[in-house]
């Protein structure tokens, strides 16, 4: 139905404000319809809390609560989690029809909800805009099947792909409003990678500019790659609820470190591909790393990176010795070259953000 668009996509934008503030689970819209009328709406707000399912309802009326239509982005969970099941608490409604965007990739649902809401006679239609709602949880799609994080690679380069110069100087590259949508990202995942020498160099805080009470710092997580950390640097003296991780690959100890993940060598470093695993374990669900040309090169090599979110300024820097954005070796023949699908670009005022996402 034409009409079915226009109320999931209310739903898909209810679902974006728990952007940020819903991990590890995902992000929902929920929209409540009688007699073609809108008479509740939700979103899960932030993990831990309501489901989008049960705000929705919240302030429904009896007289209202009859014969309803339910859009929710993603199927009802059908586990106990930190709250009861949402597919038990809509078969208490007197629902006639529920749309869903998309099946719960979570095993522990996964078409369990669909199954019992047509068991017990209400009208199930799946997939209506799907595309949307994948794009919309795909963070949440890639830490459920995989149990690893979602990936993006982010620098902010000049036009000829220099992050710095052949001196190191690199402030600033990118304009004051490609900076600000930095800390707004930053402030939707939950770690941010960079490498040991982006500590030492540049010596960053990599916290977020907070202008909310919700909004939080990602962790931070160095890898170590084999260099000397020295403990004044501004990311182990910080006044941040988030904590430091040092990730190496040998028996090193860090004392101003929160946490020091400990996986094997890899090739020039720390194993990444190891790292993701161990992340996984410890919730990271989404991960974005700053770090520079070493760090993005070892990163693309070890294929963990799903997206790329790339600044061009305007500029011109030029040098062979200037630091580019992607380092190490490279590869040998353009067809071995990392392919991306779904490049987007989005003017942030006289900058460019290039999106795309890494070819399976």
């Amino acid at each position: 139905m034409p009409s079915d668009n226009i109320y999931m996509e209310q739903a898909l934008a209810l679902a974006e404000h728990g952007r940020g503030r819903t991990s590890p689970n995902p992000m929902v819209g929920c929209v409540v319809i009688s007699d073609n009328v809108v008479v509740g709406s939700g979103c899960h707000e932030y993990a831990g809390g309501p489901h989008a399912e049960v705000n929705a309802f919240r302030d429904i009326a009896p007289p209202q609560r009859k014969q309803l239509t339910v859009y929710v982005t993603l199927e009802p969970c059908a586990h106990q989690g930190k709250t009861p099941p949402c597919v038990d608490f809509l078969l208490q409604e007197d629902i006639v029809r529920i749309v869903i965007a998309m099946e719960d990739p979570n095993p522990r649902t996964a078409g369990k909800s669909i199954a019992r809401l047509r068991e017990a006679g209400i009208q199930v239609d799946v997939g209506c805009c799907e595309v949307e709602a994948r794009r919309l949880n795909e963070v949440f799609i890639k830490f459920i099947t995989t149990g690893r994080p979602f990936v993006i690679a982010k620098c902010g380069m000049t036009l000829d792909g220099k992050i710095a110069s052949h001196t190191g100087h690199s402030q600033w590259i990118t304009c004051e409003e490609s900076r600000a949508k930095v800390h707004e990202i930053r402030a939707q995942v939950d770690g941010i990678l960079v490498g040991s020498r982006t500590v030492m160099l540049d010596d960053p805080s990599l916290t977020c500019r907070r202008t909310s009470g919700l909004v939080k710092d990602p962790t931070r997580i160095i890898l170590d790659a084999g260099e000397y950390l020295d403990s004044k640097r501004r990311i182990f003296n910080l006044s941040s609820d988030a904590e430091t991780w040092i990730a190496v690959g040998t028996d090193r100890d860090y004392p101003k470190a929160d946490q020091v993940i400990r996986v094997p060598q890899g090739e020039g470093g720390v194993d990444l591909d190891s790292l993701m695993d161990e992340l996984g374990t410890r919730n990271i669900t989404s991960l974005l790393i700053e770090g520079g040309g070493t760090t993005h090169a070892a990163a693309f090599k070890a294929r963990i990176v799903d997206k790329v979110m790339f600044f061009v300024a305007p500029k011109i820097l030029g040098g062979r010795d200037a630091v580019t954005a992607v380092e190490g070796s490279g590869f040998d023949t353009i067809d071995e070259a990392i392919q991306l699908d779904g490049m987007t670009a989005t003017p942030i005022s006289q900058d460019l953000l290039i999106e795309a996402y890494v070819r399976p």
